[in-house]
């Protein structure tokens, strides 16, 4: 803790202040374009034809999680999409059912020791992701936009990260400008940056601009060059020199903060839960800790997320 004036400060309100003090000029909120009143149709109607080949695909994978890993083969996880509005997402599952068991929400990686085998190839060429075209022909996703973000993550995220919560003005997507231009995110920098194009796509988004993303996530999934078609639909990103790119000051990631506030702000840990866990393909996994309350269990895990993050950053851990 803190004191101001006599006042004592937690630690995440001492983050909000932090950031804030260092904070650069921010450009102005966007407005969504006129597409997105009239882009509901167009997502339903695609997403209903794909799902006639995909169907098959689906149960197919199902089957094969089921006989290879024990769990269901698709689990269901709280998003947040537009306006706020909390809607259950479909996945194929990719890692164990106790991925989250005791270390809580955490973003994954590439060699994320908690992934399955057939999760690992249903990541690699993003085949977790098509259980979502349910939710884009029940319109609570669009082909294209911002990815959904778990509530876990958004109500931290908007709190330290300026303009976050505008990109809830628009329905959020199978992939997006940011899924073809940026890795997962693995830290709060990644998220500003993804942040810049989930942006510039709310107030640039068109027929075109959408046709064109999916033909670059196509050529993705099958291996085809994803940066090159890119790079040829004018569809790469200089995010460093991105105008809606801010930069948190570093004052927020540094060892200056308890581990438990480190790990909170990053969105890496969950106190207090109970239930069973499921992890997902999108760098992120599902569930809560056997949690009962007790402060010195969230601390160790707190710590043992802290190094973990430090590491995953490059940095020596404390």
């Amino acid at each position: 803790m803190t004191v101001v004036n006599g006042a004592r400060l937690s630690d995440k309100t001492r983050l909000k202040r932090q950031t804030r003090r260092h904070a650069p000029e921010l450009p102005p909120s966007p407005e969504p374009t006129s597409w997105f009143r009239r882009k509901g149709f167009f997502d339903r109607a695609v997403a209903a034809v794909l799902l006639v080949p995909g169907l098959p695909i689906i149960l197919l994978l199902v089957i094969l999680i089921r006989l290879t890993s024990k769990g269901p083969g698709i689990f269901c996880q709280k998003r947040v999409g537009k306006n706020g509005k909390v809607f259950t997402m479909l996945k194929l599952r990719s890692m164990r059912v106790d991925a989250e068991h005791l270390c809580g929400a955490i973003w994954a990686r590439d060699d994320d020791p908690r992934t399955t085998p057939v999760g690992w190839f249903l990541r690699r060429f993003h085949l977790d992701e098509l259980p979502q075209l349910f939710n884009v022909l029940w319109g609570e996703m669009s082909l294209v936009g911002p990815r959904p973000e778990r509530p876990e993550f958004v109500s931290v995220l908007s709190e330290i990260i300026p303009r976050y919560q505008c990109r809830l003005l628009v329905p959020p997507g199978v992939t997006g400008l940011a899924q073809i231009n940026l890795p997962p995110d693995t830290d709060i920098d990644s998220v500003c940056r993804k942040l810049a194009l989930d942006l510039e796509y709310v107030e640039t988004g068109s027929l075109w601009l959408d046709l064109r993303t999916v033909a670059c996530t196509a050529s993705r999934l099958f291996k085809l060059g994803g940066l090159k078609w890119t790079r040829l639909f004018g569809l790469r990103r200089d995010v460093e020199h991105h105008p809606r790119y801010v930069p948190l000051p570093e004052i927020t990631v540094t060892s200056q903060m308890s581990s438990a506030a480190l790990a909170e702000a990053l969105g890496k840990t969950k106190k207090n839960g109970n239930g069973n866990g499921n992890g997902n393909g999108n760098g992120h996994g599902n569930g809560h800790g056997n949690g009962n309350g007790s402060d010195k269990l969230t601390e160790t895990m707190s710590d043992e997320v802290l190094r973990e993050t430090m590491k995953m950053r490059g940095r020596p851990p404390r």
